[in-house]
């Protein structure tokens, strides 16, 4: 799945209203990034300074989603890192879910 089908998918669902209240920003390193604005139900491509950064691999950003990675798992084998307010991070299972 490219960085733009990810983007695409995060928009359909913030669309309708994430209750996020934040910015997000999920760092895929070289494979760029996508900035999930909770504030205004916007994603885009951007990367700017989010209130929760997560980096993480596309793919396991991808087995995370649909998933087949636990989050909690993922977080103690280093597959994803988060920078910022944890507590955006923990909310975010149900915009990935």
């Amino acid at each position: 799945m490219s960085l733009a089908e990810i983007t695409k998918g995060l928009a359909d669902r913030v669309a309708n209203g994430s209750n996020l209240n934040a910015t997000v920003k999920f760092d895929f390193g070289d494979d760029g990034v996508v900035f999930v604005d909770g504030n205004n139900n916007t994603v885009s491509n951007e990367d700017a300074d989010a209130d929760c950064t997560i980096t993480i691999s596309q793919a396991n950003f991808l087995a995370l989603s649909s998933g087949d990675l636990d989050p909690t798992t993922a977080f103690m084998m280093g597959k994803l890192k988060v920078k910022g307010n944890m507590g955006i991070a923990m909310k975010l299972q149900s915009l990935l879910g």
